[in-house]
């Protein structure tokens, strides 16, 4: 047992590196022909976004906003309409000996993609095939949800065009928890939620839970596992709340403290191990899967975050090259996203990135390492020398040394594959954080929130 003072276990949720708090607006205004130019196109994954919302929960500081007046649903469609053929015009597969363009993975995120109506999700998947030449019936397609918008028709939009998994956060079955989340719903509408996603015979049903809610007890918790197990859905995602600046739990002066991190850390182990129990097999600190599922369903098995670019579609949505990640403005405060979703709106010329973070060599190896390592199957050294003519135990010896000084590293795992312990998965939030660079820490810093 490590003897080394363990960081605090709830430090950031690491789903993207850089965060966009590290983007800036990028004054040259390169043109996406350009970036795309010298890029593998052979295995793209699409995103599009959907900032929309009935509600917005207390924990939530996604680029949303609640309802969609004077046709703004529409108008948003065009805009990414207009986007979408801009930016297969910069992918430019076409000329002669250009890299053909394939996607081998799609989502629809926010949001709450499903806000929109079924002739709008309709409208939403021709811009994604005919607009930009992705086969959702041919590719996994992941689209989220939310009980209320979660409808019969829109279901069988989805189910018709090709959507493989749906994601609804459901976060806690219990009433009251849900209200000290500031989540106005109850467990008899989510349950006739899920009663309709699993008429809707779409392959994957992912639900997620969250823990650390005021008032939560282990008791509670165990009866949300419980109520979602009672569904056997394909996957769980289980998540630490967080109390993030300008979100309505921020507003109301909670906050963190050591008290907060044990019980958190307590009420994931017991997540974790009574799915385990269940016969669940866990992905990473969040995501856990029943080992069943078809493989054809559990995702693209030819896509790699950590190399493979991202095309994202939406305001709110960023897509990557191998020297840049880019996006649009980023807000958390109702008015400037609001102002934001305004201008995306309003926007004719798209053939230009406009904000975002340029990615160097240094950059590329941390996104790498922090991407592989906080998978639980952990990261092949010889994948990463590969790729980068280096091993990590050269380019990050002091992290390292650190992890495994703290016992984040499996010792057991096999001669060069580089894995975390159960702790280390367990610390993730912790541990992610730890491999940004100075520059984007001191770029996340000085980022003025709005």
């Amino acid at each position: 047992m490590s003897t080394t003072l363990a960081p605090r276990p709830y430090e950031s949720y690491v789903y993207a590196y850089p965060h966009k708090t590290a983007y800036r607006p990028l004054e040259d205004r390169p043109a996406l022909r350009g970036l795309w130019a010298g890029e593998r196109k052979d295995a793209l994954s699409l995103y599009l976004h959907i900032p929309f919302c009935e509600v917005r929960c207390g924990f939530c500081n996604l680029f949303t906003r609640i309802g969609a007046p004077d046709e703004l649903t529409t108008r948003y469609l065009d805009a990414l309409d207009r986007q979408a053929t801009a930016v297969r015009d910069a992918l430019a597969d076409s000329e002669a000996g250009a890299e053909r363009v394939r996607f081998a993975a799609a989502a629809f995120g926010g949001g709450t993609p499903t806000y929109l109506e079924a002739d709008e999700l309709d409208r939403l998947c021709d811009i994604a095939e005919k607009r930009m030449g992705a086969d959702l019936r041919a590719v996994p397609l992941s689209v989220e949800t939310s009980p209320a918008t979660a409808t019969a028709d829109r279901l069988a939009v989805l189910a018709e065009r090709g959507a493989t998994r749906l994601s609804i956060g459901v976060q806690s079955f219990v009433d009251a928890e849900a209200k000290a989340a500031v989540r106005p719903q109850r467990r008899a509408e989510v349950e006739a939620a899920l009663g309709r996603i699993r008429d809707a015979r779409i392959p994957v049903l992912n639900i997620d839970l969250i823990y650390g809610i005021d008032g939560q007890t282990e008791a509670s918790w165990r009866r949300s596992l419980d109520a979602a197990l009672a569904w056997r859905p394909e996957e769980l995602y289980l998540y630490p709340l967080y109390v993030r600046p300008l979100t309505g739990l921020g507003r109301l002066g909670a906050g963190a403290d050591s008290a907060w991190d044990d019980q958190r850390l307590r009420l994931y182990r017991q997540g974790r191990d009574h799915l385990l129990a269940q016969g669940y097999e866990q992905l990473s600190m969040r995501m856990f899967r029943r080992p069943d599922i078809p493989f054809q369903d559990a995702g693209a098995d030819d896509y790699a975050c950590q190399t493979d670019g991202m095309i994202g579609l939406g305001c709110g949505a960023r897509s990557y090259t191998s020297a840049l990640h880019y996006s649009f403005d980023y807000a958390v405060d109702m008015r400037e996203i609001r102002a934001i979703i305004d201008t995306y709106t309003a926007t004719e010329d798209f053939s230009r990135a406009e904000v975002g973070r340029r990615i160097d060599g240094d950059e590329a190896r941390r996104r790498h390492l922090l991407q592989s390592l906080l998978q639980a199957g952990g990261m092949a050294e010889a994948e990463y020398r590969a790729r980068f003519g280096s091993g990590p135990a050269e380019d990050f010896p002091a992290e390292l040394a650190r992890f495994a000084a703290l016992g984040w590293l499996d010792e057991s795992a096999p001669t060069g594959l580089l894995r975390l312990s159960p702790e280390g998965l367990a610390y993730s939030d912790a541990l992610g954080p730890a491999l940004f660079s100075p520059a984007v820490r001191a770029s996340m810093a000085a980022y003025e929130r709005k």
